[in-house]
């Protein structure tokens, strides 16, 4: 090798290393500047409440600025796909439900693959809901309604805030443990549903239960069975879906926090730790409290299994339920 290719190489050598140490040292230095957390729902929801509950707190806790951005559109496409095709140093982060595992099975271009482009580095939340009836139906619990339904065959409706939602999965699971068919009639969320539900025009919905239950108790909807592992305290005669006969349809969705996979795994961990700090916090409790059940502090290994189980769970109801995009 001549002089000039020796000292070219090892001037590519000297280059490498410290390339590689300047990726360390700003891993060392994580967070050195702003953190962007996307939300890829509208400003204001449910999704948004959670993502700045815990990250906030993760700011306020590590002295970094966070900002959240609503990003929608897609049925959530957009904005996960920015996350997975982010660069993974730790900077963008993605709050979500179940469409992120949900929606590459829905659409063909969505734009990243769940278990190769994301890591799952805190669970935020478990949603609560509850399945409602028109009052003028005459079932009153999930089992009576299950037979009205087997009687009339497809007469039935059922008000669907988004194909792939959790909402959606949830009610789907139903379905099919219950053997029944309803005729799904799509929305663009959930409040023109419940509107319709309350007028009659529809006959059956699974709500949140912070949308859910204002409604209840004014008795202007019917509570059937709550979507949850344990009974809730606002509705304490209202049986579970397991204690109602279908514990195959129990799924109680969750949100989690995400980074892209390739995010370095020691930074993953700080990342994750910093989490599960914001996650103890009680304020961070009471907030996440309001409507659903607060998340927990879990490992990363932990949660790439959740991920992956709810993930082969859901992408299963999908392929069985024939469920289509609107």
């Amino acid at each position: 090798m001549s002089r000039t290719g020796a000292l070219l190489g090892l001037a590519a050598g000297v280059a490498m290393l410290l390339g590689g140490s300047a990726a360390v040292h700003a891993q060392d230095n994580w967070p050195s500047r702003p953190i962007r957390v996307i939300v890829p729902y509208p400003a204001g929801g449910i999704v948004d409440m959670v993502a700045r509950s815990v990250m906030e707190q993760v700011g306020r806790d590590l002295k970094a600025t966070v900002v959240v951005e609503a990003r929608p559109g897609g049925n959530s496409n957009i904005g996960t796909a920015a996350v997975a095709r982010s660069d993974g140093d730790g900077y963008t982060f993605l709050v979500t439900g179940p469409a992120a595992l949900v929606n590459p099975g829905l659409y063909k271009d969505a734009g990243w693959d769940a278990m190769k482009d994301l890591k799952c580095v805190g669970l935020a939340v478990w949603t609560q809901s509850v399945a409602v009836v028109n009052p003028t139906m005459p079932a009153k619990t999930i089992g009576e309604f299950v037979e009205l339904a087997r009687s009339k065959p497809g007469q039935f409706n059922f008000g669907n805030p988004g194909t792939g939602s959790s909402i959606d999965l949830s009610a789907q699971k139903l379905f099919q443990a219950a053997d029944i068919k309803l005729t799904n009639v799509g929305y663009k969320g959930q409040p023109q549903a419940l509107v319709d539900l309350m007028t009659n025009l529809m006959h059956f919905e699974i709500v949140s239960m912070a949308l859910a239950l204002p409604h209840i108790k004014q008795g202007s909807i019917k509570p059937l069975a709550v979507l949850t592992h344990s009974r809730v305290a606002d509705l304490p005669d209202v049986p579970t879906i397991a204690e109602a006969g279908y514990p195959e349809a129990a799924y109680v969705p969750w949100y989690g926090i995400y980074v892209a996979a390739g995010t370095p795994d020691a930074l993953a961990e700080k990342i994750n730790a910093a989490i599960n700090k914001a996650l103890e916090n009680p304020d961070v409790q009471k907030q996440l409290s309001v409507t659903d059940i607060p998340g927990k502090p879990m490992s990363l290994r932990d949660l790439a299994a959740l991920m992956k189980a709810d993930f082969e769970k859901l992408t299963t109801v999908v392929k069985t339920s024939g469920m289509s995009l609107q």
